[in-house]
């Protein structure tokens, strides 16, 4: 009775959190205050924004440093129909992404007066659901009609004990040291790491995160059905926006900009950033700062030393310690709190895998995607769908076609796909070589390949594209397994003026490799250095929902599916027998 009193509390507390929408009062002294963000992915942005909207600042107190040319991070999309498109990654979204909707409700659409971010991205999302008819292949082409997960009892058993354990029991354990050796030739675990990248070597304690937090999406993996995608890539659709919105408030991007060290001022055991060493353009500076002052730092870098390659070169693998990873090493080393680099850095192998963007400029590659997809790809009309992963491939290569166009600059009669593998040092089914050792046009083969198409049949479809290949060394980086204490909180507790933000600071119970944690993180930050009286929006709490945890049991196919209902028709006998909670149970 006291779970379900509890999970009804939690509900109501969800659907009440308009109460926290408030208006903050000006924080005093703010006009004297200064900002500098270290980055300027998503993480940055969406910190820049809050800093004005709800911490009163101005934008000519803002300073944003990117050691490339542009913003965005993790979040790209360039290119041209002649030469190529380029996404290094994709990002599945879901409605209950509550800070990433609060950031987006007050964006202006930069194709509609009147409307915001938000509202362009729920409509489309409304007329268009997300539905995959073909969630996987196999066998050159045959299409998977499943859409069970395959799991046995004792796969149910310990994906139902794993949900119920408590994160501090389980430390660094690895995916593949807790499940039996079964549980890894299942559909569930073919869908899982094909839509979140896990590796059986990665942390246990993420993967009881994502189950946690994403309970009540659980029933549609086979179908991804309850996902939503951005319109264009996702530099064009979120943060082109932001941009555009801060740089007409005056924050300053400061470009071609490497942050190079952090200097702090100890007073007892608390820590004051005083200096931020840079080189600007090939030229170093100081820039000082006081306590009065904020520093956010974007700790770590799933994209960092990303190298492309063509239709005729494989990309590098660029193994060099990158700038971000070497800022925070020279900071951790300052202070125990500030986190442990080396845990997510230090094992390339283990971190990075390839993707490829497609274009192609034609109808043959377009029309065997639609084939195996079972939907049309229309300019401006519907074509979503998820990813199609190939069950027996070698480099586990999965491929998806979102909405077309991807790009404002795409033509009609050209669709971008996009395809990735997770396991680039194996060999092909096709191709005699590693994934990556091989050009775009060698990864094109070997889709082509799985897709049924012979050898002597490829040269068409090859004519009419152009495959650029992103090899990244540290993009799962952030699910290597770790302890407390190998992420700093996003403001430590001896920290007076830095803040961490992005995939490798802590914040409990959400999920990395997603938007949401990156904009979580950047409001946090903003509402503790200014302690404003306002609240993070809440994390979704589908766990505590009696409702999705029953539908994601039954999805399992768990014992405890059946122990749920004895318990609870135990409850309406004794106790809400002719009330209107027997209704609502």
């Amino acid at each position: 009775m006291l779970n379900i009193i509890i999970s009804l509390a939690e509900i109501l507390r969800k659907i009440m959190n308009n109460y926290q929408r408030v208006t903050t009062r000006k924080p005093e002294g703010i006009e004297s205050k200064r900002a500098f963000l270290i980055g300027s992915g998503i993480a940055s942005l969406a910190a820049a924004e809050y800093l004005m909207r709800d911490g009163h600042m101005k934008g000519n107190q803002i300073t944003i440093y990117e050691q490339s040319g542009m913003p965005g991070g993790s979040l790209d999309g360039a290119g041209n129909p002649e030469d190529g498109f380029v996404v290094r990654g994709g990002r599945e979204m879901e409605a209950h992404y509550e800070c990433l909707w609060d950031l987006c409700s007050q964006i202006p659409s930069i194709e509609e007066d009147g409307r915001t971010v938000l509202d362009e991205f729920k409509e489309l999302n409304d007329i268009d659901p997300n539905f995959s008819n073909v969630r996987s292949i196999y066998n050159r082409g045959e299409k998977r009609r499943r859409t069970d997960l395959g799991l046995s009892e004792k796969n149910s058993k310990e994906l139902t004990k794993l949900l119920l354990a408590k994160e501090e029991n389980l430390g660094a354990i690895t995916v593949e040291e807790y499940f039996d050796k079964s549980f890894f030739e299942t559909d569930m675990w073919l869908y899982w790491r094909s839509m979140f990248a896990f590796e059986p070597w990665h942390s246990l304690v993420e993967m009881k995160r994502y189950m946690e937090r994403f309970i009540h999406l659980l029933p549609g993996m086979s179908t991804m059905r309850d996902l939503l995608f951005t319109k264009y890539n996702q530099y064009d659709s979120l943060v082109l926006p932001i941009k555009n919105l801060l740089v007409s408030k005056g924050v300053s991007f400061e470009y071609n900009t490497t942050v190079t060290d952090l200097k702090f001022e100890s007073a007892g055991n608390k820590k004051t950033v005083t200096e931020i060493c840079l080189n600007r353009n090939g030229e170093d500076d100081v820039v000082k700062t006081s306590a009065e002052d904020f520093v956010f730092f974007t700790n770590g870098s799933m994209t960092e030393n990303s190298t492309l390659g063509d239709m005729d070169t494989p990309p590098v693998l660029n193994t060099s310690e990158g700038a971000i990873w070497r800022l925070w090493k020279n900071v951790a080393a300052q202070d125990d709190s500030f986190g442990k680099p080396e845990v997510f850095c230090g094992n390339i192998d283990k971190t990075k895998w390839e993707s490829y963007t497609i274009t192609a400029n034609g109808t043959k590659m377009k029309k065997l995607l639609e084939d195996f997809a079972e939907r049309k790809f229309l300019p401006n009309r519907t074509a979503t769908g998820g990813i199609i992963t190939v069950k027996d491939s070698n480099w586990l290569l999965s491929v998806t076609v979102n909405r077309q166009p991807q790009f404002k600059n795409q033509p009609d009669d050209c669709t971008v796909a996009w395809a990735y593998g997770l396991y680039p040092d194996n060999k092909g089914d096709f191709i005699e070589k590693k994934m990556s050792e091989c050009s775009g046009k060698e990864l094109l083969q070997e889709l082509l390949y799985h897709f049924g198409i012979d050898e002597n049949d490829m040269q068409p479809y090859i004519d009419e594209c152009i495959v650029i290949p992103a090899m990244m060394p540290y993009i799962t980086s952030q699910f290597m397994p770790r302890v407390k204490g190998d992420r700093p909180e996003v403001i430590p507790e001896n920290s007076v003026n830095l803040a961490f933000l992005g995939q490798f600071c802590e914040i409990k119970d959400d999920c990395v490799f997603t938007v949401e944690y990156s904009v979580r993180s950047a409001i946090m930050a903003v509402y503790q250095f200014l302690n404003l009286d306002k609240k993070v929006p809440e994390i979704y709490g589908s766990q505590y929902d009696i409702r999705a945890l029953s539908d994601a049991l039954k999805t399992l196919k768990s014992d405890h599916e059946g122990i749920l209902k004895k318990f609870i028709e135990n409850i309406i006998k004794n106790k809400l027998s002719n009330t209107h909670f027997e209704n609502l149970l």
